[in-house]
């Protein structure tokens, strides 16, 4: 067979590990690979590449992706439908493995209504894909949050300040939750559940209180203060998918906690540096897990799914599964996290 492989939306570690997976896996099978650029703006474009042992030898360690990518939705191209059918046949793609979020896997899965085969493959540094335990790139996110916390610790201690770290997680707090936790941070703010000013302003009162005249506070791009309404954006415009750009309320807590404490208070946005890097032990397995999964499902006709990690087992669940809404933080670490305030 010819089967196609593209990276969109946001990158995120462990994306090559997971293009090197399918192209191994694929060719060790007798098929052809086709590495399509730029997300769904190349198969647009119809700008592809075959994908050899040789171009995808020594990028297991490699951040971001060979294959380029991008926030296109190809559906709002003029033509677009047309554009995407009349490359397939071109090229005489049999099957496309999307690896992506929310935005891709939802053109994998318009794709597939349409009669092409489409596997899906879940990254997102997120973690907010429903159906899967874990998404690519989420474990290399969440020890970077989790290292940034322990160097803020000690600058942090030494000036007697409170820290804010902002963090990415749209909808999700999964980022948030699990990094602040591992890092030590005295409060985790997460969109799944609103919070004031005042209660950040009064964990840090009775840090100070108790002789602790430092404090660490997480919070992701996404959550919402109730003093200032909807999540805090950049600008008010949107991408294709229909997304505004976060970003702002680590500044707005910062300015807030310290009119309203008096403590001096001063903020670190992680932004892109958490897509950045080598991806973690855990990322590069589960990528190479998920790349090998998705060639056997289509290997199998197995089209229209997506692979995921339940537990310890690689399966396969229904794309209209996957984008089914956004899979919340655990209420349970969160609950967890509130133990150390």
């Amino acid at each position: 067979m010819q089967i196609a492989v593209l990276t969109g939306g946001g990158d995120a570690p462990g994306l090559n590990a997971a293009i090197r997976a399918i192209t191994r896996r694929a060719l060790d099978g007798g098929h052809e690979v086709i590495g399509i650029r730029k997300g769904w703006l190349g198969l647009l474009e119809g700008d592809t590449f075959p994908l050899t042992r040789d171009s995808v030898s020594g990028i297991l360690p490699r951040g971001g992706t060979i294959l380029g990518t991008s926030r296109t939705n190809p559906f709002k191209a003029d033509e677009g439908e047309a554009r995407l059918m009349r490359t397939i046949e071109r090229l005489g793609i049999d099957a496309i493995i999307a690896i992506g979020g929310d935005d891709t896997l939802s053109v994998a899965l318009r794709l597939f209504k349409m009669g092409v085969n489409v596997v899906g493959v879940p990254k997102t540094m997120d973690n907010d894909v429903p159906g899967t335990d874990y998404t690519i790139g989420f474990d290399t996110a969440v020890n970077i949050v989790m290292d940034a916390c322990d160097r803020l610790h000690t600058t942090a201690e030494a000036h007697h300040r409170v820290m804010i770290v902002e963090v990415m997680g749209r909808d999700a707090g999964w980022v948030a939750g699990v990094g602040g936790l591992s890092g030590g941070a005295d409060v985790i703010l997460v969109p799944e559940v609103p919070f004031t000013i005042e209660e950040v302003c009064e964990v840090v009162r009775r840090r100070h209180a108790r002789g602790r005249t430092f404090s660490i506070v997480v919070v992701a791009e996404g959550a919402r203060p109730t003093d200032f309404g909807l999540q805090i954006t950049q600008d008010a415009r949107v991408d294709e998918f229909g997304h505004v750009r976060l970003g702002g309320i680590g500044a707005l807590l910062a300015r807030e906690v310290e009119a309203q404490t008096g403590y001096e208070t001063r903020v670190t946005v992680l932004g892109h540096l958490q897509r950045g890097g080598s991806p973690t032990v855990f990322d590069r397995l589960l990528a190479t897990r998920l790349g090998v999964a998705a060639v056997e499902a289509v290997e199998a006709g197995k089209f229209g799914m997506m692979m995921a990690l339940r537990g310890t087992k690689i399966v396969s669940v229904d794309l209209e599964e996957a984008l089914s809404g956004t899979s919340p933080l655990d209420p349970e670490l969160y609950r967890l996290s509130r133990l150390f305030h």
